[in-house]
């Protein structure tokens, strides 16, 4: 069923509001913004990260191959999402090191249960639901970092004295994903499919469950 709505992406944005300011008023998130981390929980944020954005090219991936071919556009925007985001778990391993712990500790090691629950959710989503509802998924983990992340790698930086080479995660992404919204704003706009805009309504609000679940779980 076709949607009369046009402007999808503020939609979104107002139907996800609620949840998206309970992200923010998660204790660790509001401490990360303002500095006030102890190493183990940067450590620990880190780690997380790596678990999840490890899986972000195959998620990528899976999505585009079950776009249905009456939105091919929509398949080569995740072709282009797919270029950007190659490689970026290991610029996560690399503030790891930075920061003083073994990165191959983390490689190989195990993520948090919340951790594995929402990429579990996302692999689901895209498989037995609809593979557009991971859009809400994009929504939430780009929107948080621009919110948060460069403001807070710098005071976080002060507080703990690590050299530039432990932010290069958080500061790349803060910048990056303002131009990732801008384009992910156009292409939601291009979402007229009324049953396509309930599955990213509902998905972005489990993962602003989600992904609070995994700053829930990071010991302050």
């Amino acid at each position: 069923m076709e949607s009369s709505v046009t402007d999808f992406f503020n939609t979104l944005m107002t139907a996800t509001e609620q949840e998206r300011n309970e992200l923010q008023q998660i204790e660790t998130l509001q401490k990360g913004s303002a500095g006030d981390i102890s190493l183990q929980t940067y450590q620990a944020f880190l780690t997380e990260a790596y678990h999840h954005v490890k899986h972000t090219t195959p998620l990528l991936m899976a999505c585009g191959s079950r776009i249905p071919q009456d939105k091919e556009w929509l398949r080569n925007a995740l072709a282009e999402y797919i270029e950007e985001e190659l490689g970026h778990q290991e610029w996560i391993l690399n503030d790891i090191t930075a920061t003083g712990m073994n990165a191959e500790h983390v490689r190989f090691g195990q993520a948090s249960q919340a951790t594995e629950l929402m990429v579990a959710y996302a692999y689901d989503l895209i498989m037995r639901i609809n593979p557009i509802g991971f859009f809400g998924m994009v929504l939430v983990l780009e929107g948080t970092s621009i919110a948060l992340a460069t403001n807070a790698a710098g005071n976080i930086q002060e507080k703990l004295s690590l050299p530039d080479s432990a932010f290069s995660y958080l500061t790349s992404h803060g910048s990056l994903d303002i131009e990732h919204m801008s384009f992910y704003e156009s292409l939601m706009n291009k979402i007229t499919d009324e049953e396509d805009q309930n599955v990213i309504i509902h998905a972005a609000k489990m993962f602003y469950k989600l992904y609070g679940d995994i700053f829930r779980s990071i010991p302050i």
